[in-house]
């Protein structure tokens, strides 16, 4: 069963924002997604403007 947690990136190390039930030492496999601030963040600072429509594309894509 998969979950989907959201972390912070802190020091080199994925921190969850919420408690999660694993046991000691026990691996996961781990998803990386942007979310859509970041996203956006990123694109402002290269100098890229996004249309409205491209933007609603886009999270109509990530659903």
């Amino acid at each position: 069963m998969g979950i989907v947690v959201e972390a912070v990136y802190e020091n080199g190390v994925l921190r969850p924002l919420e408690k999660l039930e694993l046991r000691e030492g026990e691996r996961v496999r781990v998803r990386i997604e942007r979310g859509i601030v970041e996203i956006a963040r990123e694109y402002r600072r290269r100098g890229i403007s996004l249309s409205t429509e491209e933007i609603e594309r886009f999270l109509a894509e990530r659903r």
